[in-house]
């Protein structure tokens, strides 16, 4: 089922990152932070398969996946996209940021535009996003982005809704 339809991947630009489609030239950089279906890709070639799938994935209308682009020096940064939900009218956002651009708020910048577009453009009536329960700096993002706990799930996960 294809939910939405673009001629061009949707990008979407704020103050200090943008979040665009994810290049093949950007796939190399993406390596410590690529991953498909939980497992983490540790070549290059993982990466581009992956990527591939997440691609697919997008065509088929089931995700949308996005770097988080840093407009001063158009350097990524990170990831974040909507993975599950989408056919329901929901959504799950998650988010993966390379490690050197940790505490910076880049992805504080780059989620608020996708739960821009998650509720403006895509009509999401519900984003939710799940994280382990160790994982201080997700919780305090997602407390930040005015998520809220909503569920503790099986594997040391929580989970978090956005409250409008």
């Amino acid at each position: 089922m294809k939910l939405f339809q673009y001629d061009n991947f949707p990008q979407v630009t704020g103050s200090r990152v943008s979040l665009r489609q994810i290049l093949e030239t950007d796939i190399k950089d993406l390596i410590e932070i690529s991953f498909y279906d939980a497992i983490r890709a540790e070549t290059v070639q993982q990466a581009a398969e992956m990527q591939s799938k997440i691609n697919q994935d997008y065509l088929d209308g089931n995700s949308i996946h996005w770097g988080i682009v840093d407009n001063a020096n158009h350097n990524i940064v990170g990831t974040c996209g909507y993975y599950r939900g989408l056919d329901k009218g929901e959504g799950e956002l998650g988010c993966v940021l390379l490690s050197q651009y940790y505490g910076q708020g880049y992805m504080t910048e780059g989620m608020s535009l996708a739960i821009d577009f998650g509720l403006h453009t895509l009509g999401l009536k519900r984003i939710w996003a799940a994280t382990g329960q160790q994982n201080g700096p997700a919780i305090k993002l997602l407390e930040r982005l005015n998520f809220v706990k909503t569920a503790d799930l099986n594997d040391d996960e929580i989970e978090y809704e956005l409250q409008k």
